[in-house]
């Protein structure tokens, strides 16, 4: 499904479909298998959105607007103070799921220039034998014609 709150995120309107890269596909599969981490980037998800923030002033409004407490609004501080508590946390868990993200593509760049070094130099060592047959063909066709 399409992060449609994160513009970017690979999985935004901005970018429909899935990831491009083949390592945050399955990234993004292994964590789809876990609950726990689905929960949390949905939570993460709402709570980064601007939808949470209007939930945020409807209730607070409604709270003080309705009397629901006296000033200086105690149960409503520690309520907002206990959300913090938890939206901090789960700001962490965001960070450590970018953090993630991150290491699988330097885990696979790493992967494939390692793969494209081992490429350069069996093309070197191709070119390097290209080189010698050409010079033994030029050294008998010259060798050849001369005698």
């Amino acid at each position: 499904m399409p992060d449609r709150l994160n513009p970017h995120s690979p999985l935004s309107v901005s970018n429909p479909g899935r990831p491009v890269n083949p390592a945050l596909l399955k990234h993004a599969e292994d964590r789809a298998q876990s609950v726990q981490a689905r929960v949390a980037d949905r939570i993460t998800q709402f709570a980064g959105s601007m939808i949470f923030v209007y939930v945020h002033v409807v209730w607070f409004a409604c709270w003080i607007g309705f009397h629901v407490e006296k000033f200086p609004y105690g149960l409503l501080t520690m309520m907002v103070s206990l959300e913090a508590i938890f939206l901090s946390t789960f700001v962490m868990i965001s960070q450590n799921r970018a953090d993630e993200k991150r290491q699988v593509l330097a885990d696979q760049q790493w992967k494939l220039v390692n793969e494209e070094e081992q490429q350069n130099e069996e093309l070197l060592k191709i070119s390097q034998q290209i080189l010698e047959l050409t010079r033994a063909i030029h050294g008998k066709t010259v060798a050849g014609g001369s005698g």
